[in-house]
């Protein structure tokens, strides 16, 4: 009997436990480690930030529901892995033995790249993070008290996931229209993109042209190429970049709230494992989503390597979208049991690109396949449609992930919306 050790509970690590025991039956064992005991739908955290969502509403406890699946369940932090020994030390002073790891952590919030920045300590928000969108919220109600005000949303260097902070900033606009105060509030993006419609693909479609109208129809300034430096109490430091990079303006730019997206490393115990991840802490796989170093630690999700698209003047990364991630935790799945029936692992992943952003009472849907360019498709539509989607899709990932399914949420939600058949 051989044991999986699943590191990680998020959109990576639940689906992966679910389909890794439904794959290897009871023949071998499962278990998942995670330093929170609840899941929670990441992309809600937009909702949350604006009170539309609340904790419970996006929250479930883990264990519950994996042990229904005879999936073993430990919440403790992971402070060392050891993968000479095949083996993870917890914060508990647990030590876990495994046969094969996955590493499925997400990144760390590495909001110590731009002094002052962060929820904890800080002067900007973020909405990574259910606890950090619940912060938030509570800021945001007392600018509403204030009734006026200047709010900055975007992303810091190193970012790379920018459609939630297009989704935030457009969010609020409809939520402060909806309250009749819209007129008495200054809103301005700053993205470390260097254009807008970026996304940190290199512009999907007409992502560039679409996002900026609505920018402007939605009242908003926006500074790209933005190397943010330091926050203060009230003021963000931002250089902002030629294409040559070098620098154009520096901007102080006073403010009442500011919810920027923070740049993003690997976490502490996957990065200190020698060999195993590039400079930045994430993990390097193969094209079968394996170490190729240590050949029993499988890996998925943000928290592996991929190169940037493109080279930008101000570093961007590039984001793994959730159909993304699930094609790679099949990929992996197929591959550890492959190798437990002493075959030849060889199943990859699909990189495409696919995503819904919400934007308030509309919404925009993007398909890049494959993610880095040249594409057979790119494909970028807007419609209220999108919005009344994500809605569907948030109580549908939710309800499959507390039933324990190991369907393929993205191919048979998602797509079918979009009415794309093949990829």
């Amino acid at each position: 009997m051989a044991h999986i050790v699943i590191l990680g509970a998020g959109t990576g690590g639940m689906p992966a436990a679910y389909e890794m025991k439904e794959m290897l039956g009871k023949g071998h064992e499962v278990t998942v480690v995670n330093e929170r005991d609840y899941f929670q739908f990441v992309p809600s955290n937009p909702w949350v930030a604006v009170g539309w969502r609340t904790r419970s509403d996006i929250t479930f406890p883990i264990e519950k529901y994996l042990s229904k699946k005879d999936i073993k369940f430990i919440c403790s932090r992971c402070e060392k892995i050891d993968a000479e020994g095949n083996a993870l030390h917890l914060a508990d002073g647990q030590i876990v033995k495994y046969d094969y790891l996955v590493i499925a952590t997400g990144p760390k919030l590495f909001f110590q790249e731009v002094e002052g920045a962060g929820p904890h300590g800080g002067h900007t928000h973020s909405v990574c993070d259910v606890t950090h969108a619940e912060g938030a919220y509570a800021d945001y109600q007392k600018l509403l008290a204030k009734g006026s005000g200047h709010i900055i949303v975007g992303a810091m260097p190193f970012a790379s996931c920018f459609g939630p902070a297009y989704e935030f900033a457009f969010i609020v606009d409809a939520d402060l229209r909806k309250r009749g105060l819209r007129h008495k509030f200054k809103m301005t993006y700053v993205s470390s993109e260097p254009y807008i419609g970026h996304l940190g693909l290199g512009g999907v479609g007409d992502s560039k042209g679409m996002l900026e109208s609505e920018l402007r129809n939605h009242h908003m300034g926006w500074i790209t190429n933005a190397k943010t430096t330091k926050v203060e109490a009230g003021k963000m430091h931002v250089t902002e970049m030629t294409a040559k990079g070098e620098v154009e303006k520096e901007h102080v730019i006073d403010f009442d709230m500011a919810m920027m997206l923070p740049a993003f490393k690997g976490v502490d115990a996957v990065a200190a494992v020698e060999g195993l991840c590039n400079p930045r802490g994430f993990v390097i796989v193969d094209e079968l989503h394996r170490s190729p170093k240590y050949k029993n630690i499988y890996s998925a999700g943000v928290c592996i390597a991929i190169p940037p698209v493109e080279a930008t003047p101000v570093p961007t990364g590039a984001p793994k979208t959730g159909y993304m991630i699930e094609s790679m935790v099949t990929s992996l799945v197929h591959n550890i049991a492959d190798e437990l029936a002493g075959k030849e692992p060889h199943t990859t992943a699909t990189w495409n690109a696919i995503c819904l952003a919400d934007m308030g009472d509309t919404g925009a849907a993007f398909v890049a396949l494959p993610q880095i360019p040249p594409r057979n498709v790119a494909w970028f539509k807007k419609g209220k449609w999108v919005h009344m989607a994500k809605i569907a899709f948030e109580k549908y990932f939710i309800r499959k992930m507390k039933k324990g399914s190991s369907e393929p949420f993205y191919e048979k939600s998602i797509l079918k919306m979009m009415g794309i058949t093949r990829i």
